[in-house]
This record gives C-alpha cells, sequence and structure tokens, in this order.
C-alpha cells in the first residue's frame, strides 16, 4: 500500500513540476491584463510640469496599455482635495510635509517617498535676472514682482523666507503678485504683470522659459529647504499601473530627467 501511494506521490510531483513553467507563464500573462485599460490621475505640484511631462510621456511608451492623467497646481490645494476625496491615485508634492500629514491620516498607500529637492530662482523676460540679487528688489523702479501664495504653495513660503531673510520682506510686499501656484506665477513675469518673479528652478530651465530670460539662483541658506515627496493614495489600491508608475520615479531614466531640470536628488545630497 504504501509502495503505490509512494509511486502516486511520485507521479504526482513530476506532474507539478512540467506544469510548473506553463503555470508561470500564464500568471506572468495575466499581469499586462490587469493594467490594461488602466487609467489614473496623477496630482502635482506645478514645479514638476515639464519634467514630469517628459517622465509620463517616456512610462506611456512602456506601458501603452494604460493611461496616465497628470493634473498640475498647488501642493496645499491637493492635499485638501485628497481629504476631501478627490479623484487621485498619485500625489506628488512640492512639499514632503503635506503627504507625510496624509500618510499620517491613514490617507496613504505605504510611506511617503521622497524624490526631490527644489530650489528656487530669480526670474525675468524684461531683464537681466542672473544680474539680480533679492536686495535690488526694494527698489520701485523693479516694478511688481510675482511669487506664488506663501499660504498653500511651497514655492511661496519660501520666496517669502528668502525676501525676510534679505531683509526686503516689508519693502517688496506692496507690489507683490501672488500666483496660485508656482506655474501661475511664471505666466505673470512672461505675460509682463510682473517685471521680476521667484519662481522654481525647474520652470526656468524649460527651453521656452530659459529662451525668454535669464535667472539667479538664490542661495538656499535664506530659506528652508524644498524636501519634496509623493504617494500613493487609498484611491490606487488594487492598480497595477499606479504601483509601476510609483516605481518609474525610482529608476535611472526618471532620476536623470529630474536632474536635468535642476532638482538634486534624495541620493546625490
Amino acid at each position: 500500500m504504501n509502495k503505490r501511494f509512494g509511486a502516486c506521490g511520485a507521479r504526482l510531483r513530476a506532474a507539478l513540476r512540467l506544469l510548473g513553467l506553463p503555470l508561470l507563464l500564464a500568471l506572468q500573462a495575466l499581469v499586462p491584463a490587469a493594467v490594461a485599460g488602466e487609467r489614473i490621475t496623477v496630482a502635482a505640484a506645478s514645479d514638476l510640469k515639464f519634467a514630469l511631462d517628459e517622465i509620463v510621456a517616456d512610462f506611456r511608451r512602456a506601458h501603452p496599455e494604460g493611461t496616465v492623467d497628470v493634473v498640475y497646481g498647488s501642493s496645499g490645494k491637493f492635499a485638501t482635495q485628497i481629504r476631501q476625496g478627490g479623484p487621485f491615485d498619485l500625489y506628488f508634492s512640492a512639499d514632503i510635509a503635506y503627504p507625510r500629514a496624509l500618510e499620517a491620516e491613514g490617507l496613504a498607500l505605504g510611506p511617503t517617498r521622497p524624490y526631490a529637492l527644489g530650489r528656487i530662482v530669480l526670474w525675468s523676460r524684461s531683464r537681466d535676472a542672473s544680474a539680480l540679487r533679492l536686495q535690488d528688489l526694494a527698489d520701485p523702479a523693479i516694478g511688481r514682482i510675482a511669487i506664488a501664495n506663501p499660504r498653500h504653495a511651497p514655492y511661496g513660503k519660501r520666496a517669502e523666507e528668502a525676501l525676510r531673510a534679505a531683509g526686503v520682506w516689508e519693502a517688496v510686499q506692496p507690489r507683490l503678485v501672488q500666483g496660485e501656484n508656482i506655474a501661475q506665477t511664471a505666466q505673470f513675469v512672461q505675460t509682463g504683470n510682473a517685471t521680476v518673479g521667484i519662481i522654481a528652478l525647474s520652470l526656468a530651465l524649460n527651453p521656452a522659459l530659459a529662451a525668454q530670460g535669464g535667472h539667479h539662483l538664490i542661495d538656499a541658506a535664506l530659506h528652508a529647504p524644498l524636501a519634496q515627496g509623493f504617494i500613493l493614495t487609498r484611491k490606487a489600491e488594487g492598480k497595477v499601473l499606479a504601483a509601476a508608475f510609483a516605481d518609474y520615479i525610482g529608476t535611472e531614466a526618471a532620476r536623470a530627467v529630474l536632474r536635468r531640470y535642476g532638482f538634486e536628488l534624495p541620493a546625490d545630497d
């Protein structure tokens, strides 16, 4: 009896070994099917506009079976929308404190992932911004100055900190024009609604803006770091495409794009 059971067991084990490869291939075939037709929505800080557009385009070529939509805006406003049930699968913030707060509130899938450190610059179309310094902004002849709204835009907060540290905050306040986000701040300067703006280096390095005017890198010692991070939100649960995109941000291809747009990367610090 034992011999018969032993023979049966041997045949069963042999059959499982034969099925192993086909079964593995069948399981692998299910993975693209899980991604096919998936659509994810990414909420991203406006400083990522040009860099993330490139990253998403590269990702789409590798994952043509899914759709990635990106909405750009204010980090602080996106955090509020996520708390209210906003339809975002991933959230990239110019201030890592926002996604960490959402994580603490149980609104994230996994921990917050740092992805970059941003920088601020002086930028102008009508003046040589490379020759400007923050102290020069106290001169009324400069005209209006654009910054992002410090109440909910991280780049605006850092602009205010830098202007205070340079001792010119009180002098420039009457001439400030505030954008809802850093992209709108750059638009104010592009359209002539402000003479000079304090914007993200990542925007100033875009060829379209770089061709219109120079920039001056503001000393990072004048403001708190612009540490940036992202999360997968609860909306992304079970979405293979969302997890794949989150992992892609850590690849060298994506990091190279971020680096080209002036972002300092966590491993580079």
